[in-house]
């Protein structure tokens, strides 16, 4: 049987089989996954590529979305080879889901499910976490089952929320006194405090909206921090879809009561999107639709006082000096301001980090503005000074490519990378820089902004990529969850 049609087959089987999904609405999801997979880019099959019956040992760092794409491919393509995940969460949370939790859309047992039911056969779970990496020796120390040696490694840490870098901020503040956290979670503990605080938090702000006045708004700050972080539009995500909420376009309806409320977008930098052509969509269309949105650039969360309801801003701005006749310009003159602001309610989304494991290693880049995060060569995925060590997902230091269906796309690309240098080959598999955001603008739409390292990269190139729409809507809310447990996390797409 031809290896496409036998990949299919099983991807069709598992979702209806392990998905528990009808025959039609299978048919239905493969249907819109053939060709190319909406909203995550081509399907790769995990039949495809090169193999090696070497029987050599592959530590695997994490067990989150990149950790368990990894292995499920890594099992087929190297039956032979002794391969460990080491990772200490019983729970795998799907993370794009606590948006929807958030706009009262899922519940948290939507995005929950047991570890043991996704990582693959043949591979060895060991449920601890790494302290040590330490390349030079060929081997990871874990907190509680000592030293594990390899011969070849996989780094899928993901990424560190750093709420404690800003001032008077700690995981615990979210839930109380107006603040949200969407992005808040706990893998080991199985638990999504971010998707649950922010769906309460929707309704504690419509009902203070309800009572408040144009004359006197309730005041709503949304914040995005100048790090790198996890899904770069999920700060507006929640921003529109919690001004949404107030128009009566959420799952509870209602009056339209968003002239009671005044929201700030406070974030770095001056767009609202890297790409124009998506920036402008939102600068021209999406923030104007709202008319109660106001974009604070260049403010970014320093402190706040959970108390008094009052966050610190730090805002740099250039204002003008003298003239320079020779070369006919003005001189630029720096400025940094701390400004402070009143909220009722605040959604932060906090700095975000590499795991303290890899960033205090060799591991990590040494210096400059990546420091810390893996070094990794961006297309091979091979890190650059330990030929031997691999990595996916969000831990990787390169441009872009911190979202799920980047980690997709890292899976086939690092495996083949991976078996050629088993095999003593040169690594040639390239990541083009494949990123996709999902951008909801409101209930109902989503502008669905793909891209890679040359730009702008849509799937469906027919379709205006800029322009928000229902089917994608309707892919994200209902489609795209059991794709991901059971064809994604399984190496079938």
């Amino acid at each position: 049987m031809d290896k496409k049609i036998e990949s299919s087959k099983v991807a069709y089987e598992a979702l209806v089989n392990e998905g528990g999904m009808s025959r039609r609405d299978a048919l239905k999801v493969m249907g819109l996954t053939g060709g190319a997979a909406m909203m995550m880019g081509a399907p790769t099959s995990a039949e495809a590529g090169p193999s090696s019956d070497k029987q050599v040992k592959i530590v695997i760092v994490g067990g989150g979305a990149g950790g368990i794409m990894a292995a499920a491919r890594l099992v087929k393509a190297a039956p032979k080879a002794d391969i460990k995940v080491i990772a200490p969460n019983e729970t795998h949370l799907y993370q794009p889901g606590q948006v929807f939790m958030a706009a009262g859309l899922y519940t948290a047992d939507d995005v929950k499910k047991p570890n043991a039911d996704l990582m693959p056969d043949g591979v060895t779970w060991i449920k601890d976490e790494v302290t040590v990496f330490d390349p030079d020796n060929n081997k990871v120390t874990t907190a509680k089952n000592g030293d594990i040696a390899y011969d070849y490694l996989v780094v899928a840490t993901g990424i560190a929320y750093d709420y404690e870098r800003i001032e008077g901020m700690s995981a615990d503040l979210v839930g109380k006194n107006g603040i949200s956290s969407v992005y808040l979670n706990d893998p080991v503990a199985g638990t999504v405090e971010g998707g649950v605080a922010t769906a309460q938090w929707f309704k504690d702000m419509r009902k203070a909206a309800e009572a408040a006045s144009p004359e006197k708004p309730i005041k709503v700050i949304c914040t995005q921090p100048d790090t790198p972080i996890k899904c770069g539009g999920a700060p507006q995500k929640i921003l529109y879809l919690s001004d949404d909420y107030l128009r009566g376009n959420g799952p509870v309806g209602g009056a339209d009561v968003s002239k009671n409320a005044q929201f700030s977008f406070c974030k770095k930098g001056k767009t609202l999107f890297g790409l124009p052509e998506y920036n402008k969509t939102l600068v021209e269309e999406v923030t104007p639709m709202y008319g109660n949105i106001t974009d604070q650039w260049n403010h970014v969360l320093r402190k706040i006082d959970a108390e008094k309801k009052v966050a610190t801003f730090e805002y740099k701005y250039q204002t003008k000096g003298e003239y320079d006749p020779d070369l006919e310009e003005y001189d630029m003159i720096d400025h940094t301001e701390m400004v402070e602001m009143e909220y009722d309610f605040i959604h932060i989304v906090p700095p975000m980090k590499p795991v303290d494991a890899v960033a205090n290693s060799k591991l990590g880049w040494q210096k400059g503005s990546a420091k810390g995060w893996l070094e990794c060569d961006q297309y091979t995925l091979q890190h650059r000074r330990y030929p031997n060590v691999f990595g996916i997902g969000d831990i990787l230091g390169i441009p872009k490519g911190k979202t799920g269906g980047s980690a997709r796309h890292h899976g086939p690309i690092l495996v083949e990378n991976l078996i050629a240098v088993i095999e003593g080959k040169k690594p040639e598999a390239k990541f083009d820089g494949y990123t996709v955001c999902p951008l909801k603008t409101q209930y109902g739409e989503i502008m669905l902004a793909e891209f890679d390292f040359d730009g702008v990269a849509p799937s469906f190139p027919i379709l205006d990529p800029s322009k928000p729409r229902w089917i994608w809507w309707a892919f994200d809310l209902y489609m795209l969850k059991p794709m991901y447990w059971y064809l994604m996390m399984r190496g079938l797409m």
